[in-house]
């Protein structure tokens, strides 16, 4: 049997518990943006045919935000690497960084805006952005 990335069952249990969407930022940005009467989509992928999924989709100004928890993207001021199972970490999170890279320039290159938070940013800050960026590329 190959050993798990978990050292311990509560380990595992916490890291299971991770949310993937509707993270607390998420949230409150959503609820800024709602109030303001933004429309968007939740967790879905901006190009169908590719396997990725934002977290909030503008499609009509193709506007793509994504709010990146600081552990699992890396944050260059929060991010702590684990002690324990180091080296599966250090290629995770590895894997994690290029997919992002990977997925800004394949929305790019078809017409996207891409906006990247991390999620310790002020969710006020972040949704003033938003707007800024939509207003910016909508059609008049």
């Amino acid at each position: 049997m190959e050993p798990s990335w978990a050292t311990s069952p509560a380990i595992r249990k916490a890291m299971q518990g991770n949310r993937s969407r509707d993270t607390k930022p998420e949230v409150a940005v959503r609820k800024i943006l709602h109030s303001r009467g933004f429309r968007y989509r939740v967790s879905q992928r901006p190009i169908p045919a590719l396997r990725r999924t934002a977290d909030l989709v503008f499609s009509r100004s193709k506007v793509a935000v994504f709010i990146d928890g600081c552990f699992w993207h890396g944050c260059p001021s929060h991010y702590r690497a684990p002690g324990a199972n180091a080296e599966y970490w250090v290629a995770k999170l590895e894997r994690n960084r290029f997919r992002d890279i990977e997925t800004t320039k394949m929305l790019q290159t078809e017409g996207w805006t891409v906006l990247r938070f991390w999620s310790h940013e002020d969710t006020g800050t972040i949704a003033e952005r938003i707007e800024e960026t939509i207003n910016s590329v909508r059609i008049p």
